[in-house]
Order: C-alpha cells, then sequence, then structure tokens
C-alpha cells in the first residue's frame, strides 16, 4: 500500500519569487548575476554559486535584508489552506529549500511546524555572510546541491511511500527524479517534459487541490482495504 508523503519547494513555489534572486538585486554588487548564469547553466554546483552569492553581502546588512524579504514576500495563492488539508488527512508534509533559516521560518511560522522544514543555515559571526550546509549531499549524491533535496527525501521516505515533489526551479529537478508524482512550473516543468518525468503542471496551490483530493481519496481507500485485509 503506497502513502503519500509531499515534499514541497520554498523560493517560487510556496513564494511567488526567488528570495534569493530578490535578495541579490536589491543588496548585492554586480558580481552575483554572474554566479547565477553560472548555477544555471550547471557549470558551477548550487552550493558553490549559491554561497558565493552570500559572500558578497556583509554581516551587518541581516537586518535590512529581512525586513525586505519579511514585507514584501508573497505566498502563492491556497497555500495555507491546501496544507490544512495535507495536516487533515494525516499527509506527511515536508519543506525542502535551498533558501536561508533567517527568513524562511519566519515567513512559514504558525503554517509549517519547524521540525518539518529544511533549509540552510545563514552565518553572521564574519565581516560577510557565510552559508552553511546542515543538509548537504549524502555519498549517493555528487551533485553540490547545498541543501540536497534527494539526499533528504531518502531519510524521510520509504519504500512503500508515494513521493509527491512541489517545485519550480534548476533545485528542484534531482528531487523530481526521485518522486512518483512532480508538480512542476517555469524551469522544472520544462525540464520533467525533457526528461519525461511523470508530472503536473500547477500555478497557485488552488490549482492542486482537485488532484490533492484524489490522491486523499486513494489513501483513504488504501487503508480501508488493508484494515479488511486483516480483519
Amino acid at each position: 500500500m503506497k502513502k503519500p508523503i509531499v515534499c514541497c519547494d520554498f523560493d517560487g513555489t510556496i513564494t511567488k519569487n526567488d528570495n534569493i534572486i530578490r535578495i541579490m538585486k536589491q543588496f548585492a554588487p554586480s558580481e552575483w548575476t554572474k554566479l547565477k548564469d553560472g548555477v544555471l547553466s550547471k557549470e558551477i554546483t548550487i552550493q558553490e554559486g549559491v554561497g558565493q552569492m552570500f559572500q558578497l553581502l556583509t554581516s551587518d546588512q541581516k537586518d535590512a535584508i529581512q525586513s525586505f524579504i519579511l514585507e514584501d514576500t508573497e505566498i502563492r495563492e491556497g497555500f495555507k489552506q491546501f496544507v490544512d488539508e495535507v495536516k487533515k488527512a494525516d499527509i506527511p508534509f515536508y519543506v525542502l529549500s535551498g533558501g536561508m533559516d533567517f527568513f524562511v521560518y519566519p515567513i512559514l511560522e504558525d503554517i509549517v511546524d519547524r521540525d518539518n522544514i529544511y533549509c540552510n543555515h545563514a552565518s553572521f559571526g564574519e565581516d560577510h555572510i557565510q552559508i552553511e550546509w546542515p543538509h548537504a549531499c549524502d555519498t549517493q549524491c555528487q551533485n553540490g546541491c547545498g541543501c540536497c533535496k534527494p539526499s533528504i527525501i531518502r531519510k524521510l521516505t520509504h519504500e512503500d511511500d508515494f513521493i509527491i515533489m512541489i517545485g519550480d526551479s534548476v533545485t528542484d529537478v534531482e528531487a523530481a527524479k526521485h518522486a512518483d508524482l512532480t508538480f512542476a512550473r517555469d524551469y522544472l516543468l520544462n525540464e520533467c517534459q525533457e526528461l519525461g518525468l511523470v508530472h503536473k503542471e500547477y500555478d497557485t496551490f488552488i490549482d492542486l487541490h482537485a488532484q490533492f483530493v484524489q490522491i486523499k481519496e486513494v489513501k483513504e481507500w488504501q487503508t480501508q482495504r488493508a484494515n479488511a485485509g486483516r480483519s
């Protein structure tokens, strides 16, 4: 019996915009664009590119950066309601984010339990911001992901789980390869199409609701069937 488990990206998926890109456009010198292009072209790893981008910023900018993000971040329509539905159905829901804890945690406060959020850690103890990688690649991944979503998925899931991935960007491609079903948009949608991955397109979490109802109904039917088999 397959049990649904939902893994969801943060930047550009839960939020309407990529917060790292917004931070760089607002606060970083122009060198950041070359690093961003290197990540997108896969000439450098995500860990290298993102780490070097944040090293362009000084630690004394923390409050300004955090205020900028928290004041202007837009959550994609239907997200809170979607999370509530997942919780009611007793389906595990995890946020796998390549973003930084100092803005991911506050944005998701009172919506997603912190224990269910996996993201990177920003350190402000030196002159420039240093990024730490508490969820780096395991021995099965050599891609330099930073926050390695496939590694996290391997840790969280079992063989009898039906893995659902929700994402939008280059950081979600490897995770989508491990999913049974991916809800994709933007860059990830194109990659899923080219790679032949099982996927569905979405724009908002409202779009996901009908598909989620189907998943929930399958879960309930499977539970009933399993209980009947034990009786």
